[in-house]
Order: structure tokens, then sequence, then C-alpha cells
């Protein structure tokens, strides 16, 4: 990801955060040929000094069945995204994209059977004590999870290098900077979220 100067965050929150609203993200690999798999994916910070992502992918799924440990990867969320016109700007210019986002790049470490069981415990919680009867994994019974494991490839992603983007018009004047966030706050969620990351790189 090209990360100029001026939309280059170094906010470890805002990274957790695109993470965690954006967790449906994509796994990418270059082992055998170039493959990139969606994933529910989770960054596990039992120990904060050394945070990794985990996830699972189909053990039937053609990527899984090339990486193996120390291979690289590159795991990359999108957070909120959406249309700038140019026709919001008070003199002729080109029409582009707001958006936030984080790459990590890092080193593929296969999960055991035990550390497998516990990821699928955690990413079902994340997800299922919204739920009105929420089904847990030990609900399931532990011989019938460990089947349905066997499908499952589960990867822990060390990190190497991040890269946190927050592209919200730093390059406007305050006049179109500010006509943009009007026009952001008329449209659709993902526009007013965008519109509010403005307001507050203003503060």
């Amino acid at each position: 990801m090209f990360v100029p100067k001026l939309y280059k965050s170094e906010d470890q929150q805002l990274m957790k955060e695109i993470i965690r609203e954006n967790s449906f993200a994509l796994l990418i690999s270059s082992v055998d040929k170039i493959r990139a798999t969606h994933s529910m994916m989770m960054l596990n910070e039992d120990y904060p000094e050394n945070a990794y992502i985990e996830t699972h992918i189909s053990r039937a799924n053609p990527q899984a069945k090339v990486l193996k440990n120390g291979d690289d990867v590159l795991c990359d969320f999108l957070g909120a995204h959406t249309y700038i016109s140019s026709s919001w700007y008070d003199h002729i210019n080109v029409s582009t994209w707001n958006y936030e986002a984080v790459q990590i790049y890092g080193k593929v470490e296969l999960m055991s059977d035990d550390e497998l069981y516990t990821h699928l415990e955690k990413l079902t919680s994340a997800y299922e004590k919204f739920q009105q009867c929420p089904m847990m994994v030990k609900d399931m019974g532990q011989e019938f999870v460990k089947k349905e494991m066997k499908g499952a490839f589960g990867i822990k992603v060390i990190p190497t290098e991040t890269f946190i983007k927050q592209k919200l018009s730093q390059n406007r004047k305050e006049n179109d900077f500010q006509n943009i966030i009007s026009h952001l706050e008329q449209a659709d969620d993902n526009a007013r979220k965008i519109a509010e990351k403005m307001k507050l790189i203003k503060k």
C-alpha cells in the first residue's frame, strides 16, 4: 500500500479499531502464485508487546495447501471509505476516494489443534454474544467441534511491517475541506463515518 507522509498514521488505537470493525479481511500470499482469501481475523493481544493476527480458512482452500511456517503473507483491512466528488471543490480538480486502511505484513505460524480450538471459541464468542440465544462453542460439544475442526486451517500471522493509512482530504484547503464534510453528512453510513473522522483530525 502506498502511504504518502500526509496520510500516514502511527495511531495504534486507530489500527485496532479498523481491524475490529472490519475483521472480514483479505489474507494474501504468493507462495506458488498470488492467492487471496477473505477470512475472519482477530488481533490477539494476550501479550500486547507481541500482538499478532489470528485467522482460519478452509483446509480445502488451495491457499491452505501451500502455506507453511515462515511464509510471508499480507492481511489487508479496508475501513470506512467513500467517493469524493470534485464538484464539491471551489475550483476544477479531479474526484477521489477517502478511506482508512490497515495492512499487516507478517510470517505464518500454523496453529496447533489446541490453539485452533481456542481461536474458534474466541471468534464465536465475539459475535454470538450479541445474539438473542447465543450458541457458544462449549454448547456444541467438544466431540462435534473437534470433528468440524478437521476442515479448518488455523493461522497466526506474526507482524513484520504494519501500515496505517487515513486519506481524509488533508491536502484540501479549509473551505473545500468543510464543504466535503457537509456533503458527506448527507450521504450513506460510510460517508457519514468519514465525515466524522475528518472532523476529528481537525481538532
